[in-house]
């Protein structure tokens, strides 16, 4: 027996109620300010007509019966912001206007006959139309905030006052408890459909976003496909020409030296090099969400590769030097690729924007991470305007940023230009690591 009124508290006190968005916030809406205003108006009209209501044929009128009459429009207005409580002071204060109605009857009519018809008990009380109005009202902003479960049982809760009212007071002409009973399920039909009604719309403008920002992420992804073709048409056979015309290039000396035989193999492997990076980055850009199974099982460079990376730049016609500080140990992937990513990216920097000048690689193995630092010397002339947009700095940066690091790049005091990075890495992961 202890669970019914538990479940009365929860269905209709505490469980919360459909939150409005207040003026100014997104989806608040526009009639809101206007159906207050003539909710204050219709309130304050009804308190004259409900205080005859609540006055008894030949009796003078009591200011309880006025105060009944403001206290059951505040009710109503108060179901614009706390539709439970308003609810529920309302159906308590119908109760008590019965009370204060018959109570306030004379005992001896002093006038037996109206309109030459002989006094009855159904003559002595007015039509509650406004009662029953004001009742209907406030069941009516409740199934606007609340599930049709809990306005069904408001309504039997709403029903049992109208049912008193009918069994202990006299019949009326023209207002019954099936009447009352009527207009109280014309609100709670009304508010029911009302909320269901905004409750689809909302659903329909959250699908609307949802089908915009699939529309967008499907057009992102066209375009990643569209660039990972053209990029494939065209820088990967430019590379595959390279390649081919190194190759052939020897055979097309009569006595090629050792140096040109070495060089054009170096330029071979590089085009080859670049390629397979180009294709596995294609690879990325051609799937949806993740990388496919050839790039995502590829090995990665890392730490291990730099003397290859250094070698390659020599090559160039770089002049760089490596030296390492600290005890070095296992790292994890993610690190060793991004330090490997930012000298590669930095030396890239310096071939491109400091001509004939040295640089300088120091990785430094911390107890706390991974220090790497690039360093160039002064280049001996202006270096020439590179085309397009510069995104090595922003990628550097985004890679030290992924690792919880950071980046810091500036010039030196000699005129140079220095890259730091400060990669963290988790003891546990550098110590138990293969």
């Amino acid at each position: 027996m202890r669970r019914v009124p538990r479940a009365l508290h929860e269905e209709l006190w505490a469980a919360p109620v459909d939150r409005v968005p207040r003026m100014g916030e997104p989806n608040a809406p526009v009639w809101r300010p206007v159906f207050l205003v003539l909710l204050v108006i219709t309130a304050v009209a009804v308190v004259v007509i409900r205080t005859v209501e609540l006055t008894p044929y030949g009796a003078s009128v009591s200011g309880l019966a006025v105060l009944m009459a403001v206290a059951q429009s505040t009710a109503l207005v108060a179901g614009m912001i706390r539709p439970v409580g308003a609810w529920w002071a309302a159906t308590a204060l119908s109760v008590v206007a019965v009370l204060v109605t018959v109570a306030a009857a004379p005992a001896d009519p002093p006038y037996p006959w109206v309109n030459g018809l002989p006094r009855t008990d159904e003559f002595l009380y007015p039509t509650p139309f406004a009662g029953a109005a004001l009742q209907g009202g406030a069941l009516f902003l409740l199934a606007l905030r609340v599930r049709p479960r809990r306005a069904v049982a408001a309504l039997v809760l709403s029903l049992a006052p109208a049912l008193y009212v009918a069994l202990h007071t006299p019949p009326l002409p023209h207002v019954s408890y099936a009447v009352t009973s009527l207009v109280l399920v014309t609100a709670l039909a009304l508010g029911t459909a009302l909320r269901s009604l905004r409750l689809a719309r909302k659903d329909l403008v959250v699908q609307a976003e949802l089908t915009a920002e699939e529309r967008a992420r499907r057009t992102l992804l066209e375009e990643r496909g569209r660039i990972a073709r053209e990029l494939h048409d065209v820088v990967a056979h430019h590379m595959s020409v390279i390649s081919i015309q190194a190759q052939v290039a020897p055979h097309l000396v009569e006595h090629p030296t050792e140096e040109l035989r070495e060089n054009l193999t170096g330029i071979r492997e590089n085009a080859l090099e670049a390629l397979t990076e180009l294709r596995r980055v294609l690879g990325v850009l051609r799937s949806e969400d993740a990388p496919s199974q050839s790039a995502r099982h590829a090995p990665q460079p890392g730490l291990g590769g730099l003397d290859g990376l250094l070698a390659t730049v020599r090559s160039a016609g770089l002049a760089v030097t490596r030296s390492t500080t600290g005890d070095p140990r296992p790292l994890p992937p993610g690190v060793e690729l991004s330090a490997y990513r930012i000298v590669q990216e930095a030396l890239s920097n310096v071939m491109r924007h400091a001509p004939s000048a040295s640089a300088e690689v120091v990785i430094g193995h911390r107890p706390a991470g991974l220090t790497v630092r690039v360093v160039n010397s002064p280049p001996d002339r202006p270096a020439a305007p590179s085309p397009g947009v510069r995104h090595g700095l922003l990628g550097m940066r985004e890679r030290a940023a992924m690792l919880g690091g950071e980046l810091a790049t500036g010039p030196t005091p000699e005129g140079g230009w220095e890259v730091t990075a400060i990669l963290p890495t988790s003891t546990e992961t550098t110590e138990d690591a293969p």
